[in-house]
């Protein structure tokens, strides 16, 4: 197994991400966010954008998940979606690259297997990590040679929508490390201590937590909303 694999099997891996619409978006802030996680015991980082990756780089020595999150007017594919931002995150050289390997149009017309191909040839020394959404998506990702599966996508998509990772006792995270022969990473909707712990119970190589950890402006607004909730009953 890859060296990067081994670094986070049975681990925690952070997402530090910071869209340009919310409050802690720099590079600056996700670098000392990843600082704050690998003195907490992450084993790595997921991280978006190159410029955030190049900080998070200088601050800490843990392997990084490299992504570019990019809107395409002909698809509804945003997660390093093309050779685009493929050759954007090598600039910077993540250990792994993730990117949406759903079964969705792509933008351009581009399909999956020809980008994975492409990326194969170009750079054979990075790491791909499939995000998917649906236990097809698993199944291709597998046929395609990725490196590992992540339940990213699981809710996210039109097909998914309604659904979250811990529903149904994890079921579906279940049914992904039965059905696939490359590692499974569980992440989405990862809450709870407690909830990363069972994924890993399930079979899941690494959990990937984000919002729940990382991301203060949405951690507030359910402590929030809870309390609100609690005030209006007038106790």
């Amino acid at each position: 197994m890859n060296v990067m694999l081994e670094q986070i099997k049975h681990k925690l891996v952070v997402s530090c991400q910071a869209l340009e619409n919310e409050p802690l978006h720099s590079p600056f802030i996700m670098s000392r966010m990843a600082l704050a996680a690998a003195q907490g015991g992450a084993a790595g980082i997921r991280a978006n954008s190159v410029a955030d990756i190049e900080a998070i780089k200088a601050t800490v020595s843990l392997p990084v998940i490299g992504i570019i999150k990019r809107d395409y007017p002909d698809s509804e594919v945003f997660i390093t979606a093309t050779l685009r931002e493929i050759d954007e995150l090598m600039t910077v050289a993540p250990e792994m690259i993730a990117l949406d390997a759903t079964q969705r149009q792509r933008p351009g017309g581009d399909t999956l297997p020809a980008l994975v191909a492409e990326v194969r040839r170009r750079y054979p020394q990075v790491l791909l990590m499939a995000d998917i959404a649906s236990l097809e998506d698993v199944r291709v990702a597998c046929e395609l040679g990725f490196d590992c599966v992540g339940t990213t996508l699981y809710g996210y998509t039109a097909a998914s929508t309604g659904h979250k990772l811990p529903e149904n006792d994890l079921q579906f995270l279940k049914d992904a490390v039965a059905l696939s022969t490359i590692p499974v990473i569980a992440e989405g909707n990862v809450e709870t201590p407690e909830l990363a712990a069972r994924c890993l119970a399930l079979g899941a190589h690494a959990v990937v937590v984000g919002g729940a950890i990382t991301r203060p402006l949405q951690i507030t607004q359910r402590f929030a909303s809870a309390v609100n909730a609690q005030g209006a009953n007038g106790t």
